[in-house]
């Protein structure tokens, strides 16, 4: 079992920046990729981001390519979203999530194990 904590979430301007941060605990850390998922009110959960186990590798949804990005300590385990230059459309429940899965196949929601309970996104126009 891990258990995934997120925080940061917070009401924020357009052009503004935000880090979240998800706090695990459990099992190791490191043999979990991480991503973070989001989901809107009325939509599906969709992919954010991903980071492998050490953080070799990471992956990002289009839509947040170059002004996110993720990263994770695994001495603290912990895992982070930097969100800079915030559009409205970005406003959603961020959502953390393990898996020992595929990296190739962290893009997709359903190849992870753990998930944690939310932080609301809110960024106004």
């Amino acid at each position: 079992q891990v258990q995934l904590v997120e925080s940061g979430g917070r009401l924020v301007q357009a052009g503004g920046s935000l880090r979240l941060s998800c706090a695990a605990s459990g099992r190791t850390f490191s043999n979990y990729h991480m991503g973070w998922f989001r989901q809107a009110p009325g939509k599906e959960r969709e992919f954010v981001a991903t980071i492998s186990r050490f953080g070799t590798n990471t992956d990002y949804a289009d839509s947040v390519k170059g002004r996110f990005t993720i990263s994770r300590d695994n001495a603290k385990n912990t895992v982070a979203l930097q969100m800079n230059s915030l559009k409205p459309e970005d406003t959603a429940v961020y959502y953390c999530s393990a898996t020992t899965g595929l990296f190739s196949r962290t893009r997709e929601r359903r190849e992870y194990d753990y998930w944690g309970q939310g932080t609301q996104v809110t960024v106004s126009s």
